[in-house]
């Protein structure tokens, strides 16, 4: 399955960053231009349960694609959400499905840096990407 055009180029730019503080920088950066949710979308509906931190999902199909905007209370958190979103932006239900998360973030070099309570919560957004998508 190929990259959206936007997970290609971060992907392109984590992997020549010069080590772990280069990509961290990266990451806060991309969790900085992440769009604002409406304070309405901040509501327990779109809560996505089994993080740490707050962070909130809302999906929206525009002819058979799925476009996601999340946020979080957390700054690392919002990265890894911002680099999970530009890899599943656009997909199909299907494609959505075939999402392999440990895969993306190994190959931005991210995967050491992941806790396992992110590594769970990431899981869950994606999970609830699925749950929106079926």
């Amino acid at each position: 399955m190929s990259l959206p055009v936007e997970a290609a180029e971060a992907l392109q730019t984590f992997q020549n960053a010069a080590g772990w503080e280069q990509r961290a920088r990266l990451l806060m950066q991309l969790g900085d231009r992440l769009p604002q949710l409406d304070d309405a979308d901040k509501c327990e509906a779109n809560r996505v349960h089994g993080c740490e931190s707050q962070v909130w999902l809302v999906g929206d199909l525009r002819d058979g694609h799925w476009q996601f905007s999340a946020s979080s209370d957390a700054r690392m958190i919002r990265g890894l959400v911002a680099l999970l979103l530009l890899r599943v932006n656009g997909l199909s239900a299907a494609e959505l499905q075939q999402v392999d998360l440990p895969d993306w973030f190994n190959q931005l070099g991210l995967s050491r840096q992941l806790s396992p309570s992110r590594s769970n919560g990431l899981n869950a957004v994606l999970q609830r990407m699925n749950e929106l998508a079926r």
